[in-house]
């Protein structure tokens, strides 16, 4: 997408981390930028140092009619959204699955995979009529490669965000749309903390030991927009699982039919 024509980019989660970085790397570049959050703390604090260029609305992802309230609210002061950030998240809970509690699984799925299907289905339309316009889905390395224990209900979210992804990309291709997913890996975010303020559960020590700066994540994002990319990575080390993923999947094709069964 050329960020030059865009007119308004709507950033869910973005009051913080990833997020706020997209948003910060687009209003460097001409873009006005609404960012939603669901903490109205860090909503205004991020508000309070960036201008006029960043508006800010109240959502919980989880609901669709705070989509409608917030789209509305975003719309009136910037006018028609083209460039959607389906970006909130949380974090795994850290149990394994036949351990896992049902409404720690729900709550996961609810904002991680849920949570981006409400932001299509609110702005996706209106943009598919624009005839222009980018939507980025901010999933993780966990949906390209899941070998992790304790992190099943974190990993199905973000591989059903990739999926997601793959088929609006077909969906909105001749209607000018263009569709990204962004596949981060460590950034250093307060994922953790935002995880623990909606009731989540958090795996043993609950912090994020380091990463990339979010600032860097958002700037790779948007450049990675810019590029056309679908898959946009921040890390660039973790192929190896990838790999064995697909040739286990390509072996099974090769087995072919049993000649006895057809």
């Amino acid at each position: 997408m050329q960020l030059s024509s865009a007119n308004h980019a709507f950033i869910s989660g973005g009051a913080s981390g990833i997020g706020l970085g997209i948003a910060d790397a687009l209003a460097k570049r001409g873009v006005r930028v609404t960012i939603a959050d669901i903490n109205a703390e860090a909503l205004a604090e991020a508000l309070t140092t960036r201008g006029n260029a960043l508006r800010g609305v109240l959502l919980d992802v989880r609901n669709r009619d705070q989509w409608a309230m917030a789209k509305a609210k975003a719309e009136e002061v910037f006018g028609p959204v083209d460039l959607l950030v389906n970006n909130a998240g949380i974090a795994p809970d850290g149990l394994e699955l036949a351990d896992s509690q049902p409404e720690s699984f729900e709550r996961i799925i609810g904002i991680n995979m849920m949570g981006v299907y409400n932001g299509v289905v609110t702005f996706g339309a209106d943009i598919r009529a624009l005839g222009h316009g980018h939507i980025l889905n901010v999933a993780s390395m966990a949906g390209l490669s899941s070998e992790r224990a304790t992190s099943g209900a974190y990993s199905a979210s973000k591989y059903a965000v990739i999926s997601l992804s793959e088929t609006l990309r077909v969906e909105m291709a001749p209607h000018g749309v263009s569709v990204s997913v962004m596949c981060p890996g460590l950034v250093m975010t307060n994922l953790p903390e935002n995880t623990a303020r909606i009731g989540g559960n958090l795996r043993p020590g609950g912090k994020m030991p380091g990463g990339l700066d979010p600032a860097v994540a958002g700037e790779m994002a948007v450049r990675g927009i810019e590029r056309g990319n679908f898959y946009i990575l921040t890390a660039f080390d973790r192929d190896e699982p990838i790999r064995r993923r697909f040739e286990e999947q390509l072996a099974a094709f090769a087995i072919g039919p049993d000649a006895d069964l057809v």
